[in-house]
């Protein structure tokens, strides 16, 4: 019993930290999923068994005290850093030394706000320094050695016997284990305590999900007649010589796989102006007649997008990336790509310059914030301006947030005179959390508009943030009418991301139906829209990787569609819209990675649901792998 008890002591204690940081961050407890969860945390507490028990009581003491607080900060970490970005901790993350300095900025904050998850992770820990005499952990008998041996290799053949039970269970643990890289279903489906050890494993020996043939999936009915349009691809040479495994796979896939179809819509705005924004933290829970007057115009006509979708990928610098290079966002290559080291043909700085094009990039925070002076660069804006590189001159940027009207005013003299046609990109931040009226300087400016809403205090902040950024497009659109503009001018404009820090009960209680916490809290509004255009609807779901194509076909651009793993919305390819867990939404349904369930809006055929599993997995490794080796670089440099 002796020998027992302290296994059982680890195993109460790893299952507790487990059972509780399900509830706490997904809020469900699967007992089916549960078990390698479990069976995990036997060999685990037998590793632990042993380790506490080498030395003499007091050191033995010593020794199960630091591992439980080891433990409990690990579990601490991940919670408030989810709980900080909706996103989870990974060792990839580490090299976005930003986003870590930005998670560590508040670090008061956000113990005080988790308080209460930190102590409860720190409970064994607490409660061990406060019973520890009551404790007794001798040195193990060579017995006891053996006994936890013997257990630790009994539950390892026992845990690796169910796993590869799993092999057909759609991202289940054995895909986890060897062809899918998802920090969140790791954390949900094998623990936390696993999802470290898996991570570093990963980080060290490195790790690319396979790349699998799929059928090609058409969702829209065929017609009689079809009008060819030709397809948006070129002619390049897939068979280049290379020792690279990597781009082996690139080049294999990117011969089978069809490029998306020129449409009726091609070069519908050919030479046009395009002011392309990407609007921090901004939802259409935000939109109202009456108080965002701009934005409920410019999403009500021109193109009008009912399934769009901005999956948040740890922050604003996944939701730039999606925005300006039409591929899937993966935090483990969103280091590499602020370096700007990357070769980008069709970077949105580059393309439209090579056609012409006055060009410029603006930003009304710290221009140097994630490195973006240099993503920005290597996307062709070489006279990009944010504050401390110029843009303090022209506004206050000592504020918090800095206004997105403001940057509006003193920018659009730089472009809306020219005799040229223009490219301007926005990246805004007068949405940015915190979503309070004490220190977020333009809720506090804005709240009187907001005072009448029958929500809380929170979601009134975020909704006058929204109107600093509507008041922003309402004199851009201003300017551009008064100097004759407005006509030939494209305005694009997607979020970088679904305002996270507000609680799910507080975008809840500004939309219109009831949102999930893992897709539908995701679903956005994307502006397309020029002042002459008739309105259009479009049904077919569609997300932020998607834009950058569709603009390139409306503008007439000469690209090829297969090199992005985004799509171009209004061509026949079917909607799809990738969720940061693996999770999608297609044009017939639903599917939620972590119970693996599919929701069916049509009839669908039996290996459906099989089949686009793979068609996500194979965009996500694509993008990786592209940016991973320079994919672009080698092909057409």
């Amino acid at each position: 019993m002796k020998f027992l008890k302290r296994l059982i002591f680890f195993l109460l204690i790893i299952n507790f930290l487990e059972i509780t940081f399900s509830f706490f961050v997904f809020n469900i407890f699967n007992l089916k999923e549960y078990t390698s969860v479990f069976l995990y945390s036997i060999i685990l507490s037998s590793f632990l068994s042993i380790i506490t028990g080498i030395f003499k009581e007091k050191t033995n003491s010593i020794i199960t005290a630091i591992v439980l607080f080891i433990m409990g900060v690990l579990f601490c970490i991940q919670l408030v850093f989810y709980n900080t970005f909706k996103a989870f901790l990974s060792f990839s993350v580490l090299g976005l030394s930003d986003q870590l300095n930005s998670f560590l900025g508040e670090t008061v904050k956000a113990i005080v706000d988790n308080i209460f998850y930190i102590i409860v992770f720190l409970l064994p820990f607490i409660l061990y320094l406060i019973f520890k005499k009551k404790i007794k952990l001798p040195k193990n008998s060579l017995l006891n050695y053996l006994g936890y041996f013997m257990i630790m290799i009994v539950s390892t053949g026992i845990f690796i016997f169910y796993i590869n039970n799993t092999k057909d269970v759609l991202n289940g643990p054995y895909s986890l284990y060897h062809d899918v890289n998802s920090i969140s279903l790791n954390i949900e489906k094998l623990g936390v305590c696993n999802s470290y050890l898996i991570d570093f494993y990963r980080a060290v020996s490195g790790f690319e999900e396979n790349i699998v043939t799929v059928q090609n999936e058409k969702t829209k009915e065929v017609k009689e007649e079809i009008v060819s349009y030709g397809q948006n691809t070129l002619d390049i040479n897939f068979d280049k010589e290379t020792n690279n495994n990597d781009i082996k796979k690139i080049n294999e896939y990117m011969k089978t796989t069809s490029g998306t179809e020129k449409n009726s819509y091609t070069g519908k705005f050919k030479d046009y102006n395009l002011i392309y924004i990407v609007a921090e933290s901004f939802s259409n829970v935000a939109i109202s007649e009456e108080l965002t007057p701009t934005l409920y115009k410019l999403t009500h006509s021109g193109f009008i997008f009912d399934n769009f979708y901005t999956p948040n990928t740890l922050s604003t610098i996944g939701g730039e990336f999606q925005a300006l290079t039409g591929l899937y966002p993966d935090s483990s290559i969103l280091g590499k790509w602020r370096t700007g080291k990357n070769y980008f043909p069709y970077g949105l700085g580059k393309t439209f310059q090579d056609l012409g094009y006055k060009t410029f990039a603006y930003h009304n925070n710290w221009y140097g914030f994630q490195d973006r002076h240099k993503y920005l660069k290597s996307q062709g804006f070489t006279n990009y301006l944010g504050c401390y590189n110029g843009m303090e001159k022209r506004m206050n940027c000592k504020a918090w947030p800095q206004s997105d009207l403001e940057m509006m005013k003193v920018t659009t003299k730089d472009y809306i005179e020219s005799s040229e046609p223009f490219l301007v990109y926005y990246m805004t931040v007068s949405g940015h959390f915190s979503y309070n009226f004490s220190d977020n300087s333009i809720a506090a400016k804005n709240r009187k508009y907001v005072n009448s809403l029958n929500v809380s205090n929170s979601a009134k902040a975020y909704v006058a943030t929204q109107i600093e950024l509507d008041r922003a497009l309402e004199y851009l659109i201003k300017a551009l009418e008064e100097y004759g503009k407005l006509d030939n001018t494209i305005i694009v404009l997607m979020a970088d991301h679904y305002p996270y820090k507000l609680s799910l009960n507080d975008i809840n209680s500004l939309s219109s139906y009831k949102r999930d916490n893992v897709v539908e809290v995701n679903h956005n509004a994307l502006i397309l829209w020029n002042n002459k255009m008739d309105s259009i609807h479009i049904s077919k779901v569609c997300m932020s990787s998607d834009v950058l194509p569709t603009i390139y076909n409306l503008y007439g651009i000469d690209y090829d569609s297969r090199l992005f793993t985004g799509r171009d919305i209004l061509s026949d390819d079917f909607g799809l819209a990738i969720m940061s867990n693996h999770s999608w939404v297609s044009d017939v349904g639903t599917y939620f990675a972590s119970g693996n369930k599919f929701i069916a809006q049509n009839e669908v055929s039996n290996d459906y649901v099989s089949n686009m599993n793979n068609i996500v997995k194979n965009r996500l490794g694509i993008a990786k792998l592209i940016l991973k080796n320079d994919y672009y670089k080698y092909l057409m440099k």
